[in-house]
């Protein structure tokens, strides 16, 4: 029930948010100009465009795959690709990107996963994802000011709050991961306190389970730590990831015709946003990142194409992941759950 409760209120923030964000957007401006401008673009420039969007998507399941072959699970390709599409979905509809790990633990349970291993991979997944971000925006903070103050200098607050918030996020998640003993501190006594405050009953069981299962979080994460060059192979795989993503905007600024602006340019522009609002509490960044775009952007696209460029960027980074995810979800739901079904029911006939 709670979980309904809460997937209610996600939906509806997020189609408050959506709607605020598409007034905000569209109010004053004249829809017919800009859909007359959008017709003018050269569509196989966005092609390659979606392309990164698969790019991203497939990064995650890639990393995945590797990380659960070498911790000796086996789980195919596709079942990592579909992991990775759940996980884009839910991040995509929750503020702070907040449901996508426990519907991806979810359905790595259904898998066979054991709970502990699936905690720690999504775990350093995650690091390594904000990892990149705080590289990025500690780069343009200390050798780039240039660069804040020619495109960013009115939003830098924004920018620089959402440095912060990734810095401590990265800081506090590496010593979870690689400090075992305080995560086994954090999850018995959350556990205990949980029972004193009368949401959980006490459970013998319970305290044997959690045991068990941060016995193997610690297995884990000694593997993780004596094998510094899987973490490597992660962060690059991550790297490429995170950029093909930022990479997007630069082909529909070449869609519009356009010229004079570097590929490398637009590529840090966007990664400047994504530095903004990866941790505000907000479905996609919905809002933030459309009026980041439309204030950093000016001199990229001029007054006339800005607004047709954002929506075109957004409809890629944003909106095109949301629905290539989505459909994978669905596959997920069906694919992952049936063949879980049928094992049950084997093991049943096996039985008798």
């Amino acid at each position: 029930m709670g979980n309904k409760k809460k997937m209610v209120f996600n939906v509806l923030f997020l189609v408050l948010i959506f709607a605020g964000t598409i007034y905000g957007v569209f109010h004053g401006e004249d829809i017919g100009q800009i859909s007359d401008i959008l017709q003018t673009v050269n569509p196989w420039w966005l092609i390659p465009g979606v392309v990164c969007v698969v790019v991203f998507i497939w990064g995650e399941s890639i990393i995945i795959h590797y990380m659960m072959r070498n911790l000796g699970v086996k789980v195919g390709r596709g079942t990592c690709f579909l992991f990775s599409s759940v996980g884009f979905f839910f991040s995509c509809i929750t503020p702070s990107a907040s449901g996508g790990q426990p519907a991806q633990i979810y359905y790595m349970k259904k898998k066979k996963i054991p709970i502990p291993v699936s905690t720690q991979v999504l775990l350093i997944v995650t690091i390594t994802y904000k990892l990149v971000l705080v590289l990025l925006g500690l780069g343009l903070a200390i050798f780039g000011q240039s660069f804040i103050h020619t495109y960013i200098d009115d939003v830098q607050w924004v920018f620089y709050l959402g440095l912060v918030l990734n810095v401590v996020c990265v800081a506090g998640m590496v010593l979870f991961a690689f400090h075992p003993s305080l995560a086994k501190a954090f999850v018995v006594n959350g556990s205990r306190l949980l029972e004193r405050m009368k949401f959980l009953r006490h459970k013998k069981s319970r305290e044997e389970k959690l045991a068990a299962s941060m016995e193997k979080y610690n297995q884990t994460a000694d593997y993780m730590v004596g094998h510094f060059g899987m973490l490597v192979v992660v962060f690059i795989i991550t790297l490429v990831q995170r950029f093909s993503l930022f990479a997007a905007t630069w082909f529909v600024y070449k869609a519009f015709g356009l010229s004079g602006s570097s590929s490398w340019l637009i590529i840090l522009m966007q990664g400047a946003i994504a530095v903004a609002v990866d941790m505000l509490p907000l479905p996609g960044g919905m809002g933030i990142s459309e009026k980041l775009f439309m204030e950093m952007f000016l001199p990229i696209f001029g007054s006339k194409l800005l607004l047709p460029g954002m929506i075109l960027s957004r409809g890629l980074g944003y909106y095109t992941e949301l629905i290539i995810s989505a459909v994978f979800t669905i596959v997920a739901n069906f694919v992952i759950g049936r063949k879980t079904d049928e094992t049950k029911i084997r093991d049943e006939h096996g039985a008798l």
